[in-house]
């Protein structure tokens, strides 16, 4: 309805595809749909789906295979961002980002993965990661520990179906100009409104990560890192993980002293 899936809804129905807009908020999936058809010309739908419950994922797969059959390509998108240190996040921030951003993302893959094999005419399924999946963040330990899942889980899938002919990208933003900032859970941080300025001044909009999405559907590319930081955030955690570590520990003291730094936290995707 928003952000990243709004882009890459209405960049796959440039290029031609049939869309199904899902989101929890019926309202946003509606108004991705209609501007796509306004816009675009394409076809579009919208549906409801909380991608954290499995009995919702599991009815919502049926409805949309029922409805317009297996989908030739599937992008997991939903994410959220808890913003704060380790000891402030409690029991049920990280149970709220690892059901979202790493169950949502299994529901997906799991269900529409089973459908692409039985089909038996190959597909792809990209799963939205972030920087945060290889540059360890004093201040993301639920955000960037899910989002390290996601890339795993990527390769592993992307392993085990390849002799079904679908593909699994694992497409990995730094900072992009998103709600995500907005929208996040902060604990123990006074940073909602420095996070807000931050990603708008960025400068980085959705749409530039949409084409990423086409171009690593189209090349099959597995891990795809996306923007100045994410890729050189990729190439230093390859070349030298323990400077990254080094990196994620030098952070001032001076603006937010209860928290020991006050390293950007801008909602990595």
């Amino acid at each position: 309805g928003s952000g990243i899936g709004l882009a890459t809804s209405r960049a796959f129905a440039a290029h031609g595809a049939e869309v199904v807009c899902a989101d929890l908020d019926l309202a946003a999936a509606r108004r991705a749909a209609e501007t796509i058809g306004k816009d675009l010309g394409s076809t579009a739908h919208a549906a409801r789906v909380d991608v954290a419950d499995m009995d919702q994922m599991e009815k919502f797969s049926r409805n949309i295979i029922a409805q317009y059959g297996v989908p030739d390509i599937v992008v997991n998108n939903a994410g959220i961002a808890v913003i704060g240190s380790f000891l402030d996040h409690t029991v049920d921030d990280w149970r709220r980002a690892i059901d979202i951003n790493l169950w949502g993302v299994v529901h997906g893959c799991r269900l529409f993965a089973a459908a692409m094999v039985e089909r038996g005419q190959g597909g792809h399924i990209v799963n939205v990661a972030s920087l945060a999946a290889f540059a360890p963040s004093r201040l993301l330990p639920a955000y960037s520990a899910s989002k390290a899942a996601v890339k795993m889980l990527s390769d592993c899938l992307r392993a085990e179906l390849a002799g079904h002919d679908i593909g699994v990208s694992a497409i990995c933003p730094g900072f992009v100009s998103t709600a995500i900032a907005r929208n996040a859970t902060y604990t123990g941080v006074d940073l909602h409104d420095d996070a807000v300025r931050g990603l708008a001044r960025r400068g980085y909009p959705p749409e530039r990560v949409a084409a990423y999405v086409l171009r690593a559907v189209h090349r099959n590319q597995a891990v795809v890192p996306v923007n100045m930081e994410g890729k050189i955030g990729y190439t230093l955690s390859r070349i030298s993980p323990r400077a990254m570590r080094g990196l994620a520990r030098l952070t001032e003291t001076r603006r937010y002293p209860q928290i020991g730094g006050n390293e950007p936290p801008y909602g990595r995707r």
